[in-house]
């Protein structure tokens, strides 16, 4: 019985639920491939969503249709809005999760939709048609094959996954999990390029074995802040965390044993991350810092693990166990798991174009750290893009892709395909120009009519958002309109929304000045209008900055065009352009090592073969 389905999916970690979903959602025949059914929607490191910029892209997600959000809310422990003290721009959602329930609650997401087979089985090869240069299926380990004009690949760490602590190395795409040893292969005999990269975790400890007295207690935020504004749960605090630092006797423990971690000792031979660095890594390249912050945070409320948030290391079990025992508070902290790294393949992003389809093979989508990113959010956000793409290509429909403007996920895959990575790519909100615009607040304004037009958002969330938005605007214009009663503060009455302006006025202090705050408006929506009254000058300026973006992100660039031919731009323009094909000009601008002048040279290019009207290259 030949197996037939629109769309395969190859992993079921965060990119591969986000993509089978969407895909089963928008009515295509989907199946899911996952190595273990437990480990669907596993948290391979830190039990947590969101922080800064992730809890964007998590907002984002949510606002798309997509399920990162909805489940963070349902099963978070503890949450915060990071980064208050700083600008509304940086203000970063992030909660503390239950590991098991958060994988539970996405295995029951996915065994509950529509159109969506689950197959436990590991994909060891492609199936090619080589003359349409096109995927048309998988074959599993036991010899099953599997059709599917689509594929899209979410292999997370576990292509050649090989994990090391100190100088034991053995295969695995992480702890007690095999990895998909073949599937490289495939993509290799397409000549796809592939690279090795690293990452790591540490070690977890029984928080019944901590000292918790040496430590700085770190609650949840009162009031909480999640992810989904649509969610019918109130978020609770369940758990503290707690905070403590390496100590010189720390630092000197891992000094001495650097040449046994398999970082340090030459086991490991792929690129790591350097935002996200080993303890071994701190240690070395920040000699000046006399201690590390280290946050013991809770695995969930059934069970006394803790994660150790800060120690991310390859040393050898005893120098983990005394490395640990020598800061405040665990002394005598016994290890239930121990850290390790773990080097993995991945695939240049020169291979993919922006809708996360390779370029070298039809059908064929790339999802997650396959991509070359690391963390859950930019690996989610990347399944939700490709799993919508490869439905849209199924339907013959205009691909979907996010500019820079429009969201953070749009800065993430734009910045994969102009500039590339030689790390393991992270997202900051330093890396959005229009990071006021792309506040986490407004995400589902933004996006949410894109996902209902996608058919991803249902008619409840879609019909609470049109709520939301009319008390908003009604709001705003009540606060246009009214004028305040005299008040100690005011030399004469002034517009409501005048008052809001001044830095020191919160939505709570309008009523002292004469406004009644309206029962249906939560507080969601003061901070929302409250942020928008306050920085509107800067909003309009940022706006009409996006609207020049747009102009070079809509004067294409013709499909295969020679850049070798193009004299007039320089060999390492013409290089760089040639290598990573962009769509654009905008794409074109962003590339390193592209200029100005260069970009004039194409304009005039581009004129003379008569592929621009004059208007076009006009800024």
């Amino acid at each position: 019985m030949r197996c037939q389905y629109d769309v395969i999916v190859i992993g079921a970690g965060h990119a591969g639920i986000e993509a089978a979903l969407a895909s089963s959602r928008m009515g295509a025949k989907t199946a899911m491939f996952v190595i273990k059914l437990e480990s669907i929607g596993r948290m391979s490191c830190n039990p947590s969503i969101g922080g800064p910029a992730k809890g964007h892209l998590a907002r984002e997600i949510d606002a798309l249709g997509g399920e990162m959000g909805y489940a963070a809310d349902l099963s978070g422990i503890q949450f915060k809005m990071l980064n208050r003290t700083k600008g509304p721009a940086v203000w970063a959602p992030r909660s503390q999760n239950d590991r098991q329930l958060y994988s539970l609650i996405m295995r029951q997401s996915v065994e509950n939709i529509a159109n969506l087979h689950i197959i436990e089985s590991t994909i060891s090869s492609l199936i090619f048609n080589t003359a349409m240069n096109q995927v048309i299926g998988v074959i599993s380990n036991i010899g099953k094959e599997y059709h599917a004009p689509k594929v899209i690949i979410c292999s997370g760490t576990f292509l050649r996954g090989l994990i090391h602590v100190g100088a034991i190395s053995y295969s695995g795409g992480r702890s007690g999990e095999p990895a998909a040893d073949q599937l490289t292969e495939s993509l290799l005999k397409c000549g796809i390029k592939v690279r090795r990269f690293k990452t790591g975790t540490p070690p977890r400890i029984d928080i019944r074995t901590l000292d918790l007295s040496k430590m700085e207690v770190q609650p949840g935020d009162e009031p909480t802040s999640g992810f989904s504004y649509y969610r019918d749960v109130k978020l609770v605090n369940k758990v503290l965390c707690w905070l403590t630092y390496t100590t010189e006797k720390t630092h000197e423990i891992i000094r001495e044993n650097l040449t046994q971690s398999a970082l340090y000792g030459g086991y490991i031979k792929g690129v790591g991350p350097r935002y996200c660095p080993s303890i071994e890594d701190k240690i070395v390249k920040f000699p000046a810092k006399e201690r590390h912050q280290i946050f013991i945070e809770p695995e969930g409320t059934e069970t006394c693990e803790g994660y150790v948030n800060g120690i991310s290391t390859s040393l050898p079990p005893w120098v983990q166990e005394q490395a640990l025992h020598s800061i405040p508070g665990l002394e005598k902290a016994r290890l239930m798991r121990y850290a390790y790294a773990i080097e993995y393949d991945c695939v240049a992003t020169e291979e993919i174009k922006a809708t996360l389809e390779t370029k070298k093979v039809k059908g064929l989508y790339l999802a997650g750290q396959i991509n070359g990113t690391s963390g859950y959010e930019e690996a989610a956000s990347q399944g939700l893009i490709a799993g919508i793409n490869a439905v849209l290509s199924l339907d013959k429909q205009e691909p979907f892709v996010l500019d820079r403007s429009q969201a953070y996920i749009g800065v993430l895959i734009d910045d994969l395909i102009t500039k590339g990575t030689e790390e393991p790519y992270r997202m900051f909100t330093s890396r959005a120009e229009y990071r006021l615009w792309l506040r986490q607040d407004n995400a589902d304004e933004r996006l949410m009519p894109i996902g209902r037009k996608l058919g991803l958002v249902d008619e409840t969330r879609w019909n609470r958002l049109q709520r939301q938005l009319k008390i908003k605007e009604r709001v705003m214009a009540e606060l246009k309109e009214m004028t305040s009663i005299k008040h100690e503060n005011l030399s004469e009455p002034m517009r409501l929304y005048q008052i809001l302006k001044r830095p020191e006025i919160t939505f709570q202090d309008l009523p002292s000045y004469g406004y009644t705050i309206p029962l249906d408006l939560d507080e969601d929506l003061q901070t929302r209008i409250t942020l928008e009254c306050k920085y509107e000058g800067y909003l309009k300026r940022q706006l009409a900055d996006i609207d020049k973006f747009e102009h070079w992100e809509h004067v294409e660039i013709p499909p295969k065009l020679n850049f070798m031919k193009i004299d007039s731009v320089s060999y390492e323009a013409r290089e760089k352009l040639q290598r990573l094909n962009p769509t654009n000009i905008g794409q074109a601008m962003r590339i390193s090592g592209v200029n100005y002048p260069d970009i004039s040279a194409i304009l005039i290019y581009l004129k003379k073969k008569k592929y621009l009207s004059g208007g076009d290259i006009e800024s």
